[in-house]
């Protein structure tokens, strides 16, 4: 304790002295005159020092530190908690639909309309598969004017077998098909003629067919298929057409031209006259490149087509570009597109009677040359769920097919049952056509659908005074609605333009006389409604023509009014 006292009165003292000699300096330095400031006061602060050792207590009362060690022995223990597992919530599941691969279609309607579809596939493996579809569509006819005959029926059947193996998929099939029709558009001025020689109307096409395809995987040659028909009818006529086609890429240096071959052969005959024989083939080879850069896709490519006739032994070489770009000028909202391409297309009987059932067979068939079809347009989507696309193109085609109605000859001495201004011929000439369309398709979501089209054209012809039977104007409109789970429903609305046809007529002793006639336009409106019993059977019901318009498609030929059909549909597996 004196040890203490004793230390703590020194430090005291020499404070006192510090203290009295600091203020004893202050007051021999400080001067109350002027003060000159040389600069202005800029304060720092010096580096810290810090105190690098830890210092060492000399005290009697510092004891030193023992060292501790600490043991540590792990006992088990038995644990009875078992932790709640957690659960997911529920959410309402929809239920899967139930998906069939069979179904069978029976309908009845209006004007003794018989509607039959059966549609079968039966998996013999997991690779292979076989199936079948057999078709039958009639009415008995009874247009409201009509003089003649005017029923109709179309029946098809359908048989295919398929294979899809490691690395390649083929598939081959074959089929039948009947359709018989009349002639019933006699011009009213002939009706009495006609009746007095107790034409027949009635006339009917057949068709068998066989062809095939495949598909390889990671080789050079893409695909190939086949097809082979045969047509006819009952006034003695005859169609053989026979067609190949193969894909490959053929590579060239580091990049590969996308190649199609094409073999297509025709030949047929009128029985009415061997003038009207036909008959050739067409070898086309069409190759084009395509260049990806950022979002500017181009593909460059050119068609070669070599065509021989076979009844007038000429031969002669086609070419014809292949060119088509797309730009995305606004990701999926906004891309143009263009293009120019060109073809050889060959025309055939089937194609025309296809088309316009009331052909007489006394046709001209021959090819047409697609010079080029140049198109440009802008596509996008406008949301998530609606699309547009809105295009112009100008298409130049020599030797195009068109319609006409065939020339009334006054002598009915020898004449035939098709020659009472009741068919239809066929005459080539040089049509170009511009064309303005536009569309819009919403998805609304799964049970919405709705698309809108319209199309605008224009025609210039070389010989003919018009297009004969092509229209200025095509719209349509379709619309599918899933209403519940049980109730469907939809519609679509056709649009078809005016178009001109020629009346023509030769009576004995006087000169020819023709006239354009204007075929007015028309609206065809459809609507169904259906209904889901189960997942195997529906029931449905269908207005076709609802306006109840019996416009003429073709001139004095009127169709059938307003027309109701109700039938069902029941899906099966076996």
């Amino acid at each position: 304790m004196r040890k203490h006292i004793k230390h703590i009165t020194v430090i005291v003292f020499l404070l006192g002295i510090t203290l009295v000699f600091a203020q004893r300096k202050q007051s021999d330095t400080l001067k109350t005159g002027v003060i000159d400031v040389v600069k202005p006061y800029t304060p720092s602060i010096s580096d810290a020092f810090k105190v690098k050792e830890t210092p060492t207590l000399d005290d009697a009362v510092t004891e030193t530190k023992k060292d501790i060690k600490y043991n540590i022995f792990s006992i088990p223990v038995a644990s009875t908690f078992t932790p709640a597992k957690g659960k997911a919530a529920l959410v309402e599941k929809a239920k899967p639909t139930k998906l069939y691969d069979n179904y069978a279609t029976l309908g009845v309607g209006t004007y003794t309309t018989l509607l039959g579809e059966l549609y079968l596939n039966h998996a013999i493996s997991r690779t292979e598969s076989v199936g079948g579809y057999l078709s039958h569509h009639s009415s008995q006819g009874g247009i409201e004017g009509v003089q003649f005959e005017d029923d109709f029926s179309d029946s098809k059947i359908n048989a295919n077998y398929s294979s899809q193996l490691r690395d390649l998929s083929w598939n081959v099939e074959g089929g039948f098909q009947r359709q018989t029709y009349n002639w019933y558009g006699v011009e009213e001025a002939l009706v009495n003629f006609a009746k007095s020689s107790n034409i027949q109307v009635d006339h009917s096409f057949y068709s068998a067919h066989f062809g095939g395809d495949i598909a390889f995987e990671d080789t050079y040659i893409n695909s190939g298929s086949f097809f082979f028909r045969r047509f006819g009818d009952n006034h003695g006529s005859g169609e053989n057409r026979f067609k190949f086609k193969t894909a490959v890429d053929i590579p060239i240096g580091e990049e590969e031209l996308s190649t199609d071959l094409v073999f297509d052969y025709i030949d047929g005959s009128f029985d009415i006259s061997e003038a009207l024989n036909y008959g050739n083939f067409q070898i086309g080879v069409g190759s084009q490149y395509e260049m990806k850069q950022d979002d500017l896709t181009v593909n460059f490519g050119v068609s070669l087509f070599y065509l021989s006739d076979k009844e007038s032994g000429d031969s002669k070489f086609y070419i014809y570009p292949k060119i088509t770009a797309t730009y995305r000028l606004v990701n999926d909202v906004l891309i143009a597109y263009g293009g120019i391409e060109g073809g050889l297309i060959q025309n055939s009987y089937y194609d025309f009677a296809n088309e316009n059932p009331f052909v007489s067979p006394t046709l001209f068939v021959m090819p047409t040359d697609q010079q080029y079809n140049a198109y440009v347009g802008l596509k996008g989507k406008l949301s998530s769920n609606m699309s547009y696309n809105i295009s112009g193109g100008y298409l130049a085609e020599r030797n195009k097919a068109l319609y006409r109605h065939n020339t009334t000859f006054f002598d009915f001495t020898d004449a035939e049952d098709y020659q009472y201004s009741n068919s239809f011929g066929v005459v080539h000439d040089d049509v170009d056509t511009f064309s303005l369309a536009g569309e819009i398709n919403v998805d609304v979501n799964r049970n919405f659908t709705l698309g809108i089209k319209a199309e605008y054209f224009s025609y210039s012809t070389n010989d003919e005074e018009e297009a004969w039977n092509l229209p200025d104007i095509k719209g349509s409109l379709f619309l599918d609605y899933q209403i519940d789970e049980h109730w469907f429903a939809g519609a679509n609305l056709f649009y078809l333009g005016e178009r001109k046809d020629l009346l023509s007529m030769i009576e004995p002793f006087q000169e020819p006389q023709a006239m354009v006639v204007t075929l007015d336009s028309y609206f065809d409106a459809n609507a169904h409604l259906g209904y889901n019993i189960n997942d195997k059977i529906a029931v449905f019901a269908k207005a076709n023509n609802i306006a109840n318009n019996t416009y003429q498609r073709w001139m004095f030929y009127p169709v059938q009014g307003i027309q109701f059909l109700a039938g069902a549909t029941f899906k099966f597996d076996f």
